[in-house]
């Protein structure tokens, strides 16, 4: 528990419904959407940047460690009070502060959820392109301190392609302006590319200025079956080289189509090994141009079965596989690992055929998902972490599966972030002078080293 003199300054600065020391709240935010799990001592509940800022000039002045938290969707323990501390949860401050059609951008609270944005742009004929898979329940913040991306990513980029600017509040509870609502603005150095994807290290981001662009007049959607994995990933690479971008891309293997229909029931063919879910969007009738061709790729790489989606219905069912799949492997068994591997996509097909490998080798249950279109595998093993014999062989697999994406060329995380989980391989694809100069700066904005402590930046 922390001390009773800094406890009373804590709750009076969020109130008494606010502050949360129950023994049942503090399990509740002592884990994330990864295996890692650490209690804190109190949760907080601020409801505006001035409330956050209060709270980080008393655990500044207190050395009181604290980790910012939205929703908890986090798959790399980075939401995770690893040295205790308070756990800041900002899914409060929720609102659409502003939405501006004539400038297309809109200004929202950290605790905003994905979804929500997305619904109320749409209203006003626009459209915010970053989808998590997690977008109905994780937060803008939370997409901004992992630099989240999700299946649109092909087309669209990921989190920090569409800042415009942010407020944050610094481990001493100063607050910043980064950016602002223009286009272009390279005053300064880019401090929203700093604070973005830093995982809560340096600073609480509490507002966003997020980019919009207007809605696209037409999609469609098809899902393409192949009796060989192999020939999967190879037609993503034809896809991708003939100049065709899709928004979206993605791959799922027999055993997370046959996981995922278990569960869900939609009528996925079992018997095939891969399947490619593609999306495009834009003018009706390039869209239909771009998908014949897209057809016409996918049958000569042998796809035995094509369906094309006809009505929003019908897209919303074919999403409805992809969308489901982390939930319904978690179901298998207690612990899912889902791994954030990202190859060039001429190595897809490599690191798809070389993490099967692995796992055979280590005799475990992989599902292979990926967004394809930009080599973001999700490899997802399930076990039992209380099986310590099999969470060895786990280990040993991820170590590996790691080694080889960056023997083919790629890194450790696409849109998950590093974490604690991924802590360990750094090594890898970063060298000590580069992880020297993360630890300088996050020293010189949180000289205490009180915000998220014990991830990556240390």
């Amino acid at each position: 528990m922390l001390r009773e003199e800094t406890a009373k300054k804590l709750r009076e600065i969020v109130g008494e419904d606010y502050y949360l020391d129950s023994v049942e709240d503090l399990i509740s935010y002592s884990y994330d959407s990864s295996v890692v799990e650490a209690m804190p001592e109190a949760v907080l509940l601020p409801g505006s940047t001035q409330q956050v800022s209060a709270i980080m000039k008393v655990a500044n002045e207190d050395e009181i460690s604290v980790t910012p938290r939205g929703a908890g969707t986090n798959l790399s323990g980075g939401s995770v009070p690893l040295k205790g501390g308070v756990v800041l949860v900002l899914t409060r401050m929720n609102r659409l502060l502003k939405l501006s059609r004539e400038n297309r951008y809109a200004i929202v609270e950290a605790g905003l959820i994905n979804l929500e944005l997305q619904n109320q742009v749409k209203k006003e004929g626009l459209f915010y392109p970053p989808d998590p898979a997690s977008w109905t329940v994780s937060t803008l913040g939370g997409n901004v301190a992992e630099n989240a991306g999700g299946p649109r990513g092909v087309k669209y980029g990921v989190t920090r392609d569409w800042i415009l600017g942010l407020k944050a509040v610094l481990a001493d509870g100063r607050i910043i302006n980064a950016g602002g609502i223009t286009a272009k603005n390279v005053t300064g150095i880019d401090l929203m590319s700093l604070f973005t994807g830093s995982e809560g290290c340096l600073g609480i981001v509490t507002e966003i200025t997020l980019k919009l662009l207007p809605l696209p007049p037409f999609q469609q959607s098809i899902q393409a079956f192949f009796p060989q994995m192999d020939a999967t990933s190879k037609t993503v690479a034809r896809i991708i080289g003939s100049g065709i971008i899709p928004v979206a891309l993605e791959i799922m293997d027999k055993v997370v189509m046959n996981m995922v229909e278990d569960s869900v029931h939609i009528g996925l063919n079992r018997d095939v090994e891969g399947t490619l879910l593609i999306m495009v969007d834009g003018e009706e009738a390039t869209c239909k141009q771009q998908m014949s061709a897209i057809i016409k790729i996918c049958k000569e790489e042998g796809s035995s079965d094509i369906q094309v989606a006809k009505s929003a219905k019908e897209e919303d069912d074919l999403w409805l596989a992809r969308r489901s799949a982390f939930g319904v492997m978690s179901r298998k068994k207690p612990t899912c690992i889902l791994e954030d591997c990202t190859v060039p996509v001429s190595n897809l097909q490599a690191m798809i055929r070389g993490t099967s490998e692995i796992c055979d080798k280590y005799n475990l249950t992989v599902g292979i998902m990926a967004h394809a279109g930009d080599g973001n595998t999700h490899p997802m093993i399930i076990t039992d972490k209380r099986d310590k014999e099999e969470w060895e062989r786990v280990e040993k697999a991820i170590s590996e599966i790691f080694q080889l994406t960056v023997d083919l060329g790629g890194t450790l995380s696409g849109e998950h972030g590093i974490g604690t989980s991924k802590k360990p391989f750094l090594p890898l694809i970063m060298n000590e002078d580069a992880r020297r100069l993360m630890v300088e700066i996050k020293s010189v904005l949180d000289p205490k080293g009180i915000l998220n402590p014990g991830k990556f930046i240390e």
